[in-house]
């Protein structure tokens, strides 16, 4: 029953103390007397009329986007795509599989087969049927609700499905997936149009906790498609295929609609705690714990108040992408493995807590714990009143608090136990002053040095954000000592931190870059410095939090090991790269159709080929002049050369217009180019390529529309493709996220660029190299991309050539794969094709060109870089 006087009453008991922290006020949900619940018998009721038990927490939602829907809905979609392309690659695996089963379906008696697929297309029927009659009486309809929905989603998906490997897929799917059962007859359907719904409907309703009903669908399944399959009406990889498509749209439909919430309430809770001998009053919710652990906080009869925390299926499938993406990300060791089941984590995070206390650490003592049904379980602590790191002010962060948590984490270690978590949130301020660990459910009992040592760089920079790297470093070495400080030196990576600590590094880091931009400005503006003189200090002024963490420790310990251990083993731009270049590269080589490239290379002109060749060497000729035109130093024109080569090699390991930009202002530098200089440098080349690329494209198109053939298409298409593109550019440039991340991108690069233009202007020879190398460099390009072309019988207008491979070039500078592969292959083809010529001609010509431009000189842009690299030039 409810009562709000009552409610009322009861709210002061559970307020927690004043040092924890704030929250929003929770909505109150019932008022029950403990007469009214059932008690052990081991203990006395309470008298008639005595003390109400409330909880106070958030009404919980009817229905939730559990995650584990989502993860089983990209499961069964992954599987059907496998499906897929197991049917189109695999084509003799599945013939003789096919053939196998029809020659041992000949040695089963016709009249069991007609006998079993009768009593099968029977049960198809009844079991559904007989599951929603039983669900409804159990009041349970709208569990029968999802289940027709998601079977109608299904049965649609499948005629779908049906049409397109009907009547686009390729053969090899096609063949696959379909049978002809008699001669004359028509293909037979690659998805079941009353299996998949089935299946749709029964995990849609919910069989998981229902065994019986799990053990009846699958059997008519399997009899069903036992049956089909022993009469030619079905291939193996068709019930595969309609078991998965079944299942993904189950889920996808419960993950889009939500489940019903089964996640157990605040009266669950107290009904659980006295089942292990506790005395309930009230209880409220509290701040989740990382990993979304549910948090109670709750006040007893005639004992202290209690942590309690709540782990159930739900919250551990919370953040699964992310920690399978940090188990992909790092290393095995460098990472910790989640528990797979309710009672591992439970059993974990008991042990952890035993461990801790054993160990003399202060953090909370776990008291008891005790299972909520099938779905959830507590861990009852005792009650620590205080405030995290997180949620005090600056004058509290005192070097004795900070020395507490020092001296817990060191008896932590002397027993190797990891805590992975040492965060402004797992740090409390106990209302008497001192500090105890809290979260350590994501620990480690018997840890490597690596784990400890990740930890303690984990709490020097926790600490470092907050009161600064000195004050950090020279609290840590008072109690851990210097040594075993420094030994965190190789671990003071981001990638290795949590990732509310990446965030608050790269807040502080931007901050403070901020902070003495503005200062450096203000020094401009009042004449006191140049501003060739700030951008110099500013390059040389160590703005990263982690490395003035470094340099603290080594000032204690220069001897101290500074290389950084290997933690990540997988990128987020390798990963992107790999993933686009790969999904290219299948769109270039699905295209090829009855092309044979080999046949064509053989019957191409190599009078035409080889002029081509001699325009891709004068390309790098052209690049070293258009980087030395705009570097007022003096350099070595034939080392530029070979660096512009030595990019080439580059271009395999970095996206294009990337690696070529690094390896030019690393050439600067080693030939004794200030950064900063060198940087501007390289980006007022790189400035000038861009407006002369769009410049030359304008001009190419306009001359190339208005010549007389049938080449290219009018002008006015050329403009409109360009006006549309800058249209784009101007909408992701009004885009503010966007608009600020290009622009922390760019500024680096164009830093100072003016000031070097401005200089370059006194030296003219300078200028007409650089911009003459520009011109230069386009017309090798466009030259070897137009007698490529020849080689192979097109004839097309150098104007024409040019626009292709302008907009080409571009296209494939923008697609973030190692050397633009596949995107530039596409662009060029279906650019000269638009010129007029045939897809064999266009796609020999592209492939010529690239073998030219980008594969022919690997090897010696590899040599390239091993001997500029030798001498020191690289």
């Amino acid at each position: 029953m409810t009562g709000t006087t009552g409610a009322e009453a009861g709210r002061g008991a559970a307020e927690p103390p004043g040092g924890m922290p704030a929250h929003p006020a929770p909505e109150k949900v019932s008022l029950v007397k403990a007469a009214d619940r059932p008690v052990p018998a081991a203990r006395p009721e309470r008298p008639p009329g005595g003390s109400h038990v409330s909880v106070d927490e958030p009404l919980l939602a009817a229905r939730v986007h559990r995650p584990s829907d989502l993860i089983r809905f990209l499961a069964g979609l992954l599987g059907v795509i496998a499906v897929f392309v197991l049917a189109n690659i695999a084509q003799n695996t599945t013939t003789g599989i096919e053939n196998d089963i029809t020659v041992g379906a000949t040695k089963v008696p016709g009249f069991f087969t007609t006998v079993a697929g009768f009593l099968s297309s029977v049960a198809v029927l009844v079991v559904p049927l007989a599951f929603a009659v039983e669900r409804l009486i159990k009041r349970d309809g709208l569990r029968v609700a999802d289940g027709v929905l998601a079977a109608v989603l299904a049965h649609g998906l499948s005629l779908g499905v049906d049409l397109w490997v009907a009547e686009a897929a390729s053969e090899n799917i096609r063949n696959a997936l379909t049978r002809i059962p008699q001669p004359g007859a028509s293909l037979t359907d690659p998805v079941h149009g009353y299996l998949a719904p089935v299946i749709a409907y029964m995990t849609a309703v919910g069989t998981a906790s229902r065994p019986r009903w799990r053990i009846a669908l699958w059997a008519v399944v399997i009899v069903s498609g036992g049956t089909e399959l022993i009469s030619g009406y079905t291939t193996p990889l068709s019930l595969v295929l309609t078991v998965l498509l079944g299942w993904a749209v189950a889920y996808g439909t419960l993950y889009a609609i939500g489940s019903p919430n089964v996640r157990p309430t605040g009266q669950s809770l107290l009904a659980g705690l006295r089942k292990v001998g506790f005395d309930p009053v009230t209880a409220h919710r509290a701040p989740d714990a990382p990993g979304g652990t549910r948090r109670y906080y709750v006040v007893q009869d005639d004992a202290g108040p209690l942590d309690i925390h709540v782990i159930d299926r739900e919250q551990q499938a919370t953040g699964f992408f992310y920690r399978l993406w940090r188990q992909l990300q790092l290393r095995s060791v460098a990472v910790r493995r989640s528990p797979q089941s309710l009672r591992e984590a439970l059993e974990q995070e008991a042990l952890i807590a035993y461990a801790a206390s054993a160990s003399g650490a202060r953090a909370p003592q776990l008291i008891a714990t005790s299972e909520l049904g099938p779905d959830a379980a507590i861990l009852v602590y005792e009650h620590i009143g205080g405030r995290t790191l997180d949620h005090l002010p600056d004058e509290v962060v005192t070097d004795a608090l900070m020395a507490d948590f020092w001296e817990s984490v060191r008896a932590l270690h002397d027993r190797r136990i990891a805590h992975r978590r040492l965060t402004g949130e797992s740090l409390l301020r106990t209302d008497g002053g001192s500090g105890r660990l809290v979260n350590l459910s994501g620990g480690d009992i018997a840890a490597g040095d690596l784990a400890l040592r990740m930890d303690v760089a984990q709490l020097l920079t926790t600490f470092a954000l907050r009161i600064g790297p000195e004050r950090a470093v020279a609290t840590a070495a008072s109690v851990m000592g210097p040594r075993r400080v420094a030994t965190a030196l190789p671990l003071l990576q981001p990638v290795g931190m949590s990732r509310s600590t990446r965030i608050a590094l790269r807040q502080s880091n931007r901050q403070h870059k901020a902070e003495a931009r503005t200062q450096a400005e203000a020094q401009v503006t009042a004449g006191a410095k140049t501003q060739a003189e700030v951008e110099e200090e500013l390059a040389a002024l160590n703005l990263d939090l982690l490395a003035r963490i470094r340099e603290q420790v080594l000032e204690m310990v220069p001897e101290a090991p500074v290389a950084p251990v290997r933690l990540q083993r997988l990128k987020p731009k390798t990963l992107i790269s790999f993933l686009a270049g790969a999904f290219a590269i299948y769109l270039l080589f699905s295209s090829l159709g009855e092309v044979k490239p080999t046949q064509l290379l053989a019957e191409a002109d190599w009078i035409w080929a080889l002029g081509a060749l001699g325009a891709s060497a004068l390309s790098y000729v052209a690049a070293a002049m258009s980087l030395t035109g705009f570097v007022p130093e003096r350099l070595a024109f034939g080392r530029a050369v070979l660096a512009q080569v030595a990019g080439s090699f580059v271009k395999l390991v970095a996206p294009a217009a990337v690696g070529g930009v690094a390896l030019n202002a690393r050439y600067l530098q080693k030939a004794g180019v200030r950064p900063v200089q060198a940087a501007a440098s390289v980006g007022a080349s790189q400035l000038a390529g861009l407006g002369c690329h769009i410049l030359l494209l304008l001009a190419f198109g306009y001359v190339a529309g208005n010549e007389q053939t049938k080449e290219l298409t009018p002008s006015r298409t050329v403009i409109a493709g360009l006006l549309t593109v800058a249209v784009l550019i101007l909408v992701v440039a009004a885009i503010p996220p966007v608009r600020r991340w290009l622009m922390s991108r760019l500024r680096p690069l164009f830093t100072g660029v003016i000031p070097r233009l401005l200089d370059l202007l006194q030296q003219p020879t300078k200028l007409a190299t650089g911009f003459g190398g520009i011109l230069l460099l386009t017309v090798a390009f466009v030259t070897c991309l137009n007698l490529s072309a020849r080689a192979f019988g097109g004839e097309l207008s150098f104007a024409a050539t040019a626009v292709v491979f302008l907009a080409g070039n571009a296209i494939g500078s923008a697609v973030p794969t190692p050397g633009g592969v596949g995107a530039i292959e596409l662009a060029l083809t279906g650019g000269l094709q638009a010129t007029g010529l045939s897809y064999s001609q266009a796609f020999s010509a592209v492939l010529l060109f690239r073998l030219l431009t980008l594969w022919l000189p690997v090897l010696p842009g590899w040599a390239c870089f091993g001997y500029l690299q030798r001498k020191q030039a690289l």
